[in-house]
């Protein structure tokens, strides 16, 4: 039987936050308090609010970042190691190895504050011919569901543009939330406290 894929990007280089907190400082390792009151690091935090979204994993990162890979394989993550040039050809590299699959909802490993049910929610939305996006006030943020209609052109994604320019094409639906946390990525160390 065919799953949902869920694919979490974690190949970026983190310049704005080694900017800021020094060369060499990994954003999706750092100390992160998240929703539930724990301090785990930013990505194990987004892996936790996953928990609950039933699917096939794959996350994407550098093959140089050992402790990544060894966290995402601690949550059941297929890991796809790729020196990425961008979100683009991260997401269609994933696509491409889950090409079967009857969707995909794409995550970003440095937003910890999206709440697990808003992750089920999106997850639960993707049709075939859908985009699933969750909006909070006027402002779209992640995560992004695709349904399986989309596969060749995410699949041929390049460079630093993910899959928002799909939306041109229309059959984007919605996803209305009152969850902050789909708007906040942590690009800085300011940004790991979260004003809940």
């Amino acid at each position: 039987m065919k799953d949902l894929c869920i694919v979490i990007l974690a190949a970026g280089q983190g310049s704005r936050y080694q900017a800021v907190a020094g060369v060499g400082a990994d954003k999706l390792l750092a100390p992160c308090l998240g929703l539930d009151g724990q301090q785990r690091p930013v990505l194990e935090q987004v892996l936790v609010n996953l928990q609950g979204v039933p699917g096939r994993r794959v996350l994407v990162t550098r093959p140089e970042r050992g402790a990544v890979i060894a966290l995402a394989q601690a949550y059941g993550c297929e890991v796809l190691s790729l020196d990425s040039p961008g979100m683009g050809d991260s997401i269609a590299a994933a696509v491409r190895m889950s090409a079967d699959e009857v969707g995909w909802l794409v995550v970003l490993g440095d937003m910890p504050f999206i709440r697990p049910e808003t992750l089920s929610l999106l997850a639960a939305s993707i049709m075939d011919e859908k985009i699933s996006v969750a909006q909070c006030g006027d402002a779209y943020g992640h995560p992004v569901g695709f349904g399986r209609a989309f596969a060749a052109q995410l699949a041929a994604l390049t460079g630093d543009r993910g899959g928002r320019q799909l939306f041109q094409a229309g059959n984007v639906q919605q996803i209305v939330v009152e969850d902050r946390g789909v708007l906040w990525d942590v690009d800085t160390p300011a940004a790991l406290n979260f004003e809940r």
